[in-house]
């Protein structure tokens, strides 16, 4: 694993655990099938729900509030209501803290593109 990590030594058990154990952590946050998605639509501008329901395809309603509870409970977005317009309008806004997922985005849409260009050369 340290290789893997840009590191020249290889991990003891107890560091290698430590790094399963993390890694273990951040994809129980961002694993679900539509976490990411609905991560990068809030970071992309889009904050409420139909708008989002409409921008990630084949995601329902129902599951869309459950990731959003989810990213709200992980500090990821805020529910912002605003009951003085009618009828009251929600938003979800990404909080600063999402923005620490952006590079982890950047850089798992980079591996995606490389990987999808080694599997496809291959066929």
């Amino acid at each position: 694993m340290g290789d893997l990590l840009g590191e020249k030594t290889a991990f003891t058990e107890s560091r290698c655990g430590q790094h399963l154990a993390a890694t273990e952590d951040a994809l129980y946050v961002v694993g679900g099938k539509w976490t990411l998605r609905v991560v990068i639509a809030l970071l992309s501008g889009h904050t409420r729900f139909n708008d989002l329901q409409r921008t990630i395809k084949g995601i329902s309603a129902r599951v869309l509030s459950g990731v959003l509870k989810d990213l709200e409970i992980n500090g990821l977005v805020e529910r912002v209501v605003d009951p003085l317009q009618i009828p009251v309008v929600i938003e979800y806004i990404p909080t600063e803290y999402s923005k620490t997922l952006k590079d982890v985005i950047l850089t798992l849409a980079d591996w995606g593109v490389r990987h999808r260009k080694k599997i496809t050369s291959r066929m």
